[in-house]
């Protein structure tokens, strides 16, 4: 874990050990949190061994947005409520 520090123009740099240069990430808010999440390369290919499904390819991306704000809506929330007690 590290801490980082956000300049005034919301830009903030991410250590040299999260390895994530040169990439594309999901930035998802989770109320006073956000959740970073590097995207490979080529995630179509990247999954197509092990992802079977007839659906278009902005459909899951619609559907993976939703599911993992919601995943890191709820985990903040844990984890606001669990430093709080």
């Amino acid at each position: 874990m590290s801490i980082v520090k956000v300049d005034k123009r919301g830009r903030l740099t991410l250590p040299k050990e999260t390895n994530v240069r040169s990439t594309r990430a999901v930035v998802i808010p989770a109320g006073s949190f956000i959740v970073i999440v590097p995207i490979p390369p080529k995630p179509s290919k990247y999954a197509e061994g092990w992802l079977k499904t007839t659906k278009k390819r902005y459909e899951l991306k619609k559907l993976a947005e939703k599911i993992a704000k919601e995943d890191a809506t709820k985990r903040a929330r844990r984890r606001y409520n669990d430093d709080r007690n």
